[in-house]
């Protein structure tokens, strides 16, 4: 249950001067599938919302909610950098390939979560910017850096994560949590095991 990385032999040789990254290699680091699928469900969320918002302001939340998963996944994809070198679906990402420096990703990461929740906290509320906090950190914190390297289950318990955009997404809109945005979040947690 530790939460202690181990460096992977690519990332300790490699040198500040190997690092080649461009807006392609960042952009990569965002996991822009993932964020999708997070626009697409946080707009659910928002449309089952009792209330109404500015369409400047509700698009304004989307697009804080879609960085806030970025940041989720750039910091995914620097402390997973060790496993992520050892498996052919991954090894090609942008961190452990070299691309990246790791802490350029952590950085990234960081000020991007940052970002978004301060930017969802200002365009519509603070139980939404904290929701979006909540989600980023159960990502970072408990899915990847604890459940994953723990059990075979992390997918089923770490899915919460991935479930709470439509939750967000309501807060944003009625400042509130309801049975809708708390249906779709079952709907999405009882879907992430069987579509992985």
């Amino acid at each position: 249950m530790s939460l202690v990385r181990k460096e992977s032999p690519i990332l300790g040789i490699a040198s500040t001067a190997d690092y080649a990254a461009g807006p392609k290699e960042f952009f990569s680091l965002l996991k822009p599938r993932v964020m999708s699928l997070v626009v697409l469900t946080a707009l659910a969320g928002m449309l089952v919302a009792p209330g109404s918002v500015h369409p400047v302001v509700g698009f304004a939340a989307l697009l804080a909610i879609s960085i806030g998963a970025g940041a989720a996944g750039a910091l995914n994809m620097w402390w997973d950098a060790d496993i992520d070198a050892l498996m052919a679906r991954t090894r090609l990402r942008a961190v452990p390939s070299g691309l990246i420096a790791p802490g350029e990703a952590l950085y990234f990461g960081l000020t991007l979560s940052l970002l978004a929740v301060l930017t969802l906290a200002t365009v519509a509320n603070f139980l939404a910017a904290a929701l979006l906090a909540f989600t980023i950190f159960f990502y970072v914190v408990i899915y990847t850096m604890w459940l994953k390297r723990l059990t075979p289950q992390n997918i089923v318990i770490g899915g919460a994560a991935g479930a709470l955009p439509p939750v967000v997404g309501c807060a944003a809109v009625s400042g509130s949590v309801t049975l809708d945005s708390l249906l779709l979040f079952a709907i999405i947690f009882i879907w992430t095991p069987a579509h992985s």
